[in-house]
């Protein structure tokens, strides 16, 4: 019986920031047990981040430097989310009107 394969995961430079932050807060045998990542990917991801050398792809800083946003830019960015979940919400407000209106046409 051959053994299959199974495929190498790849993780981005984000998530495994997001994970070591996690490893950082709530350690890391428990963070792995929530992420389904084995404990040792994620004691390297939290070694690598504490060195900084783990680097977001996205940003292009180290976890520290991200861990230093103002006050004021976090709060912009939570209002601006906030407006967008709302239109969001709305959006799917109007289709399930427009869903429930066209679908007594049909019947």
């Amino acid at each position: 019986m051959a053994e299959s394969k199974v495929p190498k995961r790849q993780y981005t430079q984000e998530y495994k920031l997001e994970c070591a932050r996690l490893a950082q807060s709530v350690g890391i045998n428990e963070a792995a047990r929530r992420l389904g990542v084995p404990s040792a990917t994620l004691g390297n991801w939290k070694r690598l981040a504490e060195q900084d050398t783990l680097v977001s792809s996205s940003t292009g800083t180290s976890m520290p430097a991200m861990a230093q946003r103002s006050v004021s830019e976090l709060e912009a960015e939570n209002s601006r989310l906030r407006k967008e979940l709302a239109s969001a919400r709305l959006d799917v407000e109007i289709l399930g009107k427009a869903t429930a209106y066209f679908s007594k046409g049909l019947r």
